[in-house]
């Protein structure tokens, strides 16, 4: 993969690291931990303004914050809790759930969205919840602005200082990356196995 988002961004430039930040934002496996030091190697290199390539990341990456923002909202409080009621075990939630997430995205919404966006594979999904929520759309841009060019703007300026050791970032953040994984689908699996007692708990089953 390594190779392959090289040349891309070799051949296309700017618009090659705003398609690939977007594709990340959308497809999780492409790593912005590599596109972002990548671009900022090669305005260290002059093929690239530094100035350029962050703003090129942050547009994609803005764009595939809006279309998981947009699933979201297409989805709604009321669907997930129709898909809740039939497929709740796998989906790990019941339908009163809903009803407390949707008010703790409210109060805290915002700095979810912020804190969210920093951190690997986490910055993919935060826009779904949000746009379940229907958080206000200029409140929701405001925050994952914040935190996108923040973001890309740290992986760039590395690449762009440590020029052509850049893939260390990669290297640097691959565990997280990892540990944030095993995290989420640790959590996912637990909620799974214990689904059935907790809708005994609210006495939802016999």
């Amino acid at each position: 993969m390594f190779d392959w988002i090289s040349g891309f961004v070799d051949a296309v430039g700017a618009i090659g690291i705003a398609v690939l930040m977007f594709l990340e934002n959308v497809f999780p496996p492409i790593p912005s931990e590599l596109i972002m030091p990548l671009g900022g190697f090669n305005a260290a290199a002059g093929r690239e303004h530094l100035l350029a390539v962050i703003v090129a990341g942050s547009i994609g990456s803005l764009a595939g914050a809006l279309f998981w923002y947009w699933i979201g909202r297409q989805l709604g409080t009321q669907r997930l809790k129709r898909l809740a009621a039939r497929h709740g075990r796998w989906l790990t939630i019941l339908p009163d759930d809903l009803d407390r997430s949707n008010d703790w995205f409210i109060r805290h919404g915002g700095s979810a969205v912020l804190i969210g966006r920093l951190i690997p594979t986490v910055r993919t999904f935060i826009s779904v919840p949000a746009g379940v929520a229907r958080m206000p759309m200029a409140s929701f841009l405001a925050y994952t602005t914040v935190g996108t060019v923040s973001w890309t703007t740290v992986l760039a300026m590395a690449g762009y200082l440590l020029q052509a050791q850049y893939g260390l970032v990669a290297g640097w953040l691959d565990p997280v990356s990892t540990a944030v994984v095993a995290g989420i689908v640790g959590v996912y699996v637990w909620r799974v196995a214990t689904y059935g007692r907790r809708k005994r708990r609210k006495g939802l089953e016999p």
